[in-house]
C-alpha cells in the first residue's frame, strides 16, 4: 500500500517539475493522514520557511488536492528550481533543490557611471548580492546597462555578463562593459520643407550637429526625448505661421556601422496656409461681450496662429475665473474651408459652476512657519475664487526667495459643487550662507568675502546678514537686518551698521581715501501690488585723507571743509516692479524715483530716476532698455562733497571706456565726476548659438550711451559717449562671469580712456 502511494505521488511530482510555474496534475492515490513532515536539499533556504509555505501541517490529511496547491506554493517562492513530494510510511518528504544565491555582483571597464549608482539601479531589477539568483532578472540587467549607455549617446558599448559558481551555492555575477566613444549627431534633415529655410527650421531644434559649444551643452548627442520636443517646437512653428494641414510624416534616425555617427530625416508635409475668417463668441456669455471681445488675440484676415488661439482661449477662461468660475472652459470649434484656404473660429463659452474657495492648504514648509506663507496669499478663505488672485499669491510666495519651486492646485470638494480646496505646495531651499568668496574684476582686482546670510531666520522671513568684503578699492563691514512684515499690512523695517573704506588710489579719479563709519534704519510701503514707497535715515562719520598726487580739487576741499565729517541724511524713494521673473526677465519692467537729503558738516541732496523695461521679441529673443538719471548738487552755500559725485564709464554704465573715467578732467588728467549723469543701455538679449535654451548662459548685443556733467556746465547732448558690443553673462558651475567687449563709437582722441575688453568673475566655496 505505501508502495503505491509512493509511485503516485512521484509520477505526480514527474510532472510537475517539467517546469517551474507549471501547474501540477498528481495523479489519483489515496489520502493518508501525515504523521511528520521532513525536508531534504535544503542549504541555505532555514526549514522553518519551507513548512510556513506549506498548505499542510502535521495531523491533517493530504489529499491529490493540497498536494497540487504544496507544489504550486513552494515554486511560487522562487527559491527553488526543483520541488518533489514523497512518502514514506506515513512521512511526507519535501525534496528540493535550491537555486544559487547571488555572492557579489562585479563591473569591469565602467568609466562613464559610479559602480554603486549602477548597483542601486540593477537592486531594483532584483539583481543584487544576497539575492536569489534569477537568469530573467540577468537578462534584465544586461539590457538595462545597455540603456543607461544610449542615454549617455554611447552607442557602440558593448556589456558582456560572466556567471561563475561558487561553493555553498552560490554565484558570482561579472559585468565587463567596452564603453566605446560618444556617438554624436552629424546631419540633420528636414524633407519637404518649402515655406522656410532649412536653417531656419533647425536653428528651433535644441538636437544639433557638433559645435564649439555642444561640448558642454551635450546638444549633439541624440536623444529620444529631445527628439520628441524638437519636433513640437517644429509642428508649434508651422501652426503659428498659418499652416493648419501640416504634419510631420516619419522619422528615421540612423547610426553608421561603427555605431560613432548619427544622422536624423524628419520628412514634413507642411499644407497650405490658412487665415481666420471670423472669430465668434457663443455660449453663456456671463461677463459683456465687449469685454471678452477684447481678449480675443486673433482677428478676422490675419494669418492662422495656434499660440494666439490658446492665448485667446487662456485669457477668456481665466476672466470667467476671476469672477468665481474655476472649471470655465472656452473651446474653440474649427470650420475649415479648403477651396478658400480660411478658417472660422466659433469660441464656446461653459463656465459651470460658480465656487467658493472652503480652505487654503500650505504643504512642504517644514522649517518656514506657516504664517510667512499665508501672509503672502491674496485669495481668502470663504471668498469667490479668484484665479488671478490665487496666481498672485503664487508669484508673491515665490519672490519671498525661500523656496525653490512653488505650486497651486485646486481641487473638488467632494459632495460640494461649489466649493474647491486651493493647495499651496511649496519646496524649501537652504536659504543660509556660510560664505567665503575670491573674485576678480576690472575695477576691484583681486577681492576677498565673507559672509553669514540667513534671508529666513528660524521660519520667520525676517532677514539677517553679517558681510566682509576686501577688495582693492572697496572694503566693507556690514551687518544688516530687515523684519518684512514689521507690521500686519507689509511695512518692512530695516537696520543697517557699517564700515566702509574706499582707497581710489588706483583709479583714473585721483588718489584720496575715505573711511565711513555709519548706521541706519529704512522703512518701506507698499501701496498696491506693483508699487512701494520707502524712506530711511542714516548717520555717517567720515575720514578723508589726500595725498600729495591728490587732485587740486580735491586737496582744496579738504583744506576749506577738513578732515572729519559728520552728518545725517533722509532717503526716499518709489518703485513700480512688473518684471516676470528676478532671475531671467523676459517682460516687463521697474521704474524707480529716488532722492536723499543730507545736512550737518556735509550738506547736499542728490535725485536720481530709472527706468527699465524688457520686451519679448520672440521665443529667444528679448529688447532690453535703461535708462538712467542722476542729479545733484551742494546746500548751504557748500559745494557737493566730491566723493559723493557721480561717475560713469566701465561695465554698470557706458562699457568700453575705463572705469569712472568720464566726464571733466583736472590738469593732470583725473577725473574728477561731476553733479549730473546721464546713462542709457539699448540691448538684444539671446541664447548662445549652439547652446539651445540653456538658460545659464546669454548673450547680448548692446548700445551704450553716457557722460557725466560738472556744476555749472552746459548739459549738451552732443558730448554723450557712445559704444556697442557684446557681452556674454554665464553662471557657469564654479561661479558667475560677466565678459563684454565694446567698441567706442566717438572716442575723443587723446582725451578717452578706452577699455575694449571688461569682466567680472568670482565664485564661493
Amino acid at each position: 500500500m505505501p508502495m503505491c502511494l509512493v509511485a503516485a505521488l512521484a509520477c505526480a511530482l514527474l510532472v510537475a517539475a517539467g517546469a517551474a510555474h507549471a501547474q501540477p496534475q498528481p495523479p489519483t492515490f489515496r489520502p493518508f493522514v501525515i504523521k511528520d513532515i521532513r525536508v531534504e536539499g535544503v542549504q541555505r533556504t532555514d526549514p522553518g520557511t519551507v513548512f510556513s509555505y506549506l498548505p499542510v501541517k502535521v495531523g491533517e490529511t493530504l489529499t491529490e488536492e493540497k498536494a497540487q496547491q504544496a507544489l504550486r506554493a513552494l515554486f511560487a517562492t522562487g527559491f527553488f528550481k526543483d520541488v518533489r513530494l514523497e512518502a514514506d510510511n506515513g512521512v511526507l518528504v519535501v525534496q528540493v533543490e535550491e537555486r544559487p544565491a547571488i555572492a557579489q555582483v562585479d563591473f569591469a571597464g565602467v568609466s562613464e557611471f559610479q559602480p554603486d549608482a549602477l548597483r542601486r539601479v540593477l537592486r531594483d531589477l532584483g539583481l543584487a548580492e544576497g539575492r536569489i539568483f534569477d537568469r530573467s532578472a540577468l537578462d534584465s540587467a544586461e539590457q538595462e546597462l545597455k540603456r543607461q549607455y544610449l542615454s549617455r549617446g554611447k552607442y557602440a558599448a558593448e556589456v558582456q555578463t560572466t556567471v561563475t559558481p561558487l561553493e555553498r551555492n552560490r554565484v558570482a555575477i561579472s559585468f565587463a562593459v567596452i564603453e566605446g566613444e560618444v556617438a554624436n549627431i552629424r546631419g540633420i534633415n528636414i524633407v519637404g520643407a518649402k515655406a522656410f529655410p532649412e536653417a531656419e527650421l533647425l536653428d528651433l531644434f535644441v538636437l544639433r550637429t557638433p559645435g564649439w559649444l555642444t561640448w558642454y551643452t551635450k546638444h549633439d548627442q541624440y536623444s529620444r526625448q529631445r527628439l520628441s520636443a524638437d519636433l513640437e517646437t517644429l509642428r508649434s512653428h508651422y501652426l503659428d505661421q498659418g499652416y493648419l494641414d501640416f504634419n510631420v510624416e516619419s522619422t528615421q534616425v540612423s547610426i553608421t556601422p561603427d555605431r560613432q555617427d548619427i544622422y536624423i530625416t524628419v520628412n514634413v508635409s507642411e499644407g497650405d496656409k490658412y487665415t481666420v475668417s471670423s472669430v465668434q463668441l457663443a455660449g453663456q456669455l456671463l461677463v459683456p461681450s465687449e469685454e471678452l471681445e477684447s481678449l480675443i488675440r486673433i482677428k478676422p484676415g490675419d494669418v492662422f496662429s495656434r499660440r494666439r488661439l490658446t492665448e485667446t482661449t487662456k485669457a477668456i477662461s481665466d476672466r470667467l475665473g476671476n469672477d468665481g468660475y474655476a472649471f470655465a472652459n472656452a473651446n474653440a470649434v474649427p470650420q475649415v474651408d479648403k477651396e478658400k484656404r480660411t478658417v472660422a473660429f466659433t469660441i464656446l463659452l461653459d463656465p459651470g459652476r460658480r465656487v467658493y474657495v472652503r480652505r487654503i492648504n500650505v504643504l512642504g514648509n517644514a522649517k518656514t512657519r506657516d504664517e510667512v506663507v499665508r501672509r503672502e496669499m491674496r485669495q481668502l478663505e470663504g471668498a469667490y475664487y479668484d484665479a488671478s488672485r490665487i496666481q498672485l499669491s503664487r508669484r508673491r510666495i515665490d519672490r519671498t526667495r525661500f523656496f525653490s519651486d512653488v505650486s497651486v492646485q485646486t481641487t473638488p470638494v467632494e459632495g460640494s459643487p461649489d466649493q474647491v480646496d486651493v493647495t499651496y505646495t511649496v519646496e524649501e531651499k537652504p536659504t543660509g550662507a556660510l560664505m567665503v568668496g575670491v573674485g576678480f574684476s576690472s575695477v576691484d582686482r583681486l577681492i576677498l568675502s565673507a559672509s553669514i546670510t540667513q534671508p529666513n531666520v528660524f521660519g520667520s522671513g525676517k532677514y539677517l546678514s553679517l558681510e566682509v568684503n576686501s577688495g582693492t578699492v572697496n572694503k566693507v563691514h556690514a551687518l544688516s537686518y530687515v523684519d518684512p512684515y514689521y507690521t500686519v499690512d507689509g511695512v518692512s523695517r530695516g537696520f543697517d551698521v557699517y564700515q566702509r573704506s574706499v582707497d581710489a588710489s588706483t583709479l583714473t579719479i585721483g588718489a584720496y581715501k575715505t573711511d565711513t563709519l555709519g548706521a541706519g534704519i529704512r522703512f518701506s510701503y507698499p501701496i498696491s501690488e506693483r508699487d512701494t514707497v520707502s524712506f530711511g535715515a542714516s548717520m555717517e562719520d567720515v575720514e578723508l585723507q589726500t595725498f600729495a598726487n591728490s587732485a587740486f580739487v580735491h586737496q582744496d576741499f579738504a583744506a576749506t571743509f577738513g578732515n572729519d565729517y559728520r552728518y545725517g541724511s533722509l532717503t526716499s524713494a518709489w518703485a513700480r516692479d512688473t518684471r516676470d521673473s528676478l532671475i531671467l526677465t523676459t517682460d516687463g519692467g521697474l521704474s524707480r524715483v529716488s532722492g536723499e537729503i543730507a545736512g550737518g558738516d556735509l550738506q547736499y541732496y542728490r535725485l536720481g530716476f530709472n527706468q527699465q523695461y524688457y520686451w519679448p521679441l520672440s521665443r529667444t529673443f528679448t529688447l532690453f532698455v535703461n535708462g538712467d538719471l542722476g542729479y545733484a548738487s551742494g546746500l548751504g552755500g557748500k559745494p557737493l562733497p566730491f566723493f559723493k559725485n557721480y561717475y560713469a564709464g566701465g561695465p554698470g554704465t557706458v562699457r568700453g571706456y575705463d572705469d569712472f573715467s568720464l566726464g571733466p578732467r583736472d590738469a593732470a588728467g583725473n577725473s574728477l565726476g561731476g553733479t549730473r549723469r546721464i546713462a542709457g543701455n539699448l540691448e538684444l538679449l539671446f541664447p548662445v548659438p549652439g547652446a539651445g535654451q540653456d538658460k545659464s548662459l546669454r548673450l547680448s548685443a548692446f548700445i551704450d550711451a553716457g557722460q557725466i556733467y560738472a556744476q555749472g556746465e552746459k548739459l549738451s547732448l552732443s558730448e554723450l559717449r557712445y559704444s556697442t558690443g557684446l557681452a556674454l553673462a554665464w553662471s557657469s558651475p564654479v561661479g558667475p562671469l560677466r565678459l563684454s567687449y565694446a567698441y567706442p563709437l566717438n572716442e575723443r582722441e587723446g582725451f578717452d580712456r578706452v577699455q575694449r575688453l571688461q569682466f567680472k568673475f568670482g565664485t564661493a566655496f
